[in-house]
């Protein structure tokens, strides 16, 4: 495989259907959606029958607490070496240019292999692909298991680039048309539509690589941001599929000493995307805590904690439009009404800095029975006004914030950001070897 170490990528040798298979059926979305939603994943097997199909090389997590765990991972293992016996895949070697267009959007991508020994996931990470929220290490080993036997990866992780000048993608979709097209189909389950085009112009494939390397100059970039002269260079952070990467680079630390110098587990299979893509919206994620101590003031201890400034609102509207105004405020929603937090002494750079370290402390006090994490104004105030509930309604991120916030203060709290709903995420499409 054609490296580039300096920017931590490779040209993949990427494994599609052949000709024949049915491509609306071999593409499945990604196995960490609709997770309490057993009733979705039936119908994608009822569409996909007997077909060759993705589904049955994943391990769909919303099945995780079933029984036949271990023999589910031995039945995608098998399926996986029957495809690859029975040349139901075909290896085509180039990065691969991605148009994903759903909810009346166009995502444009680029599939490449990124260089593990590149990433670092844990807190305080200086590396060139970092994490952009705080990995849990517990959800890693279910996930092991199921890629350590595995002879091929099927990726739904989206790594983001923070290129404002459309440097890397956009000329690739200019010219498009020069590339061959290996896929072009619409999704099921409203999934939109995908295409695919491999990239076979060397010049094409120089200039990706020039974009990059431009990216990561180490001066350019610590100006970019306003960091001291030698700042580590952040070129890729994570978008989806965190803990999927996680795994990936958690097995290639236990094979690095025995493993040939070109060994493919040393590569992840991933989409870049540009952050400034259109198509990328970051939703908030707000918090509800739930069964709260009535004998602890639990927005007096964050007055305390990080100076903030309570002052009631008249109602709903009131509170979401000061938080949206201004980063460093905070929405609180309780059985009584409405206030808006200022937060006077952040304790980082995104006011879900601030608060979730605070609820991290709570909960280990049990100062409230759960939190849950909640997309949308009106399920935050449904939930927050409950009796005995509190709410708190988070202002939107800037994505053209995330790089200089991760640079600042390291991986993001859990669930500081939404992109796009369910029908939005990754398909499995393409896969790679791994041994």
């Amino acid at each position: 495989m054609k490296t580039f170490d300096s920017i931590a990528i490779g040209v993949p040798e990427v494994l599609l259907p052949r000709e024949g298979v049915a491509h609306d059926k071999w593409a499945v979305v990604a196995c960490d959606q609709y997770t309490s939603e057993p009733e979705y994943w039936e119908e994608v097997k009822a569409l996909v029958g007997d077909a060759p199909s993705t589904l049955n090389l994943i391990f769909p997590e919303v099945y995780l607490a079933e029984a036949d765990r271990d023999a589910r991972i031995e039945r995608i293992n098998a399926e996986m070496k029957r495809y690859l016996a029975e040349d139901v895949l075909e290896a085509k070697e180039g990065f691969v240019y991605v148009e994903r267009t759903a909810a009346g959007k166009l995502r444009r991508g680029l599939m490449v292999a990124l260089d593990l020994e590149a990433y670092d996931f844990t807190a305080g990470s200086t590396s060139l692909v970092r994490a952009t929220e705080g990995t849990i290490v517990d959800r890693l080993p279910p996930r092991i298991h199921v890629r350590k036997g595995a002879p091929i990866e099927l990726p739904h992780i989206m790594v983001l680039v923070d290129d404002p000048e459309d440097t890397v993608i956009g000329p690739l979709a200019r010219a498009k048309d020069d590339f061959e097209k290996v896929y072009d189909f619409d999704l099921m389950m409203n999934g939109g539509h995908l295409a695919g085009y491999r990239v076979t112009n060397a010049d094409a494939e120089a200039k990706v690589v020039a974009a990059l390397e431009r990216l990561a100059e180490p001066k350019r970039y610590a100006e970019r941001y306003g960091l001291d002269e030698g700042a580590p260079v952040l070129l890729y952070a994570m978008g989806d599929g965190n803990h999927s990467l996680a795994t990936a680079k958690a097995i290639w630390d236990e094979v690095r000493s025995d493993a040939a110098p070109d060994d493919p587990r040393r590569y992840a299979l991933v989409e870049l995307v540009n952050v400034h893509d259109e198509s990328l919206v970051f939703e908030p994620i707000h918090r509800v805590l739930f069964d709260v101590d009535p004998s602890f003031d639990i927005v007096g201890a964050l007055s305390v904690y990080a100076g903030v400034e309570v002052t009631p609102v008249d109602d709903l509207e009131a509170m979401t439009k000061a938080v949206d105004e201004d980063a460093q405020r905070i929405g609180i929603i309780v059985a009584g009404g409405y206030a808006v937090g200022d937060i006077t002494a952040p304790k980082g750079n995104l006011a879900v800095g601030t608060l979730q370290p605070f609820l991290n402390e709570l909960a280990e006090a049990k100062r409230f029975r759960e939190v849950d994490y909640v997309h949308g104004t009106e399920a935050t105030d449904r939930l927050g006004k409950k009796p005995g509930n509190l709410g708190f309604f988070l202002p939107g991120m800037d994505k053209s914030e995330l790089f200089k916030s991760v640079a600042l203060d390291g991986a993001l709290p859990r669930k500081t950001f939404s992109m796009g709903e369910a029908d939005e995420k990754r398909f499995y499409m393409d896969a790679r070897r791994l041994r």
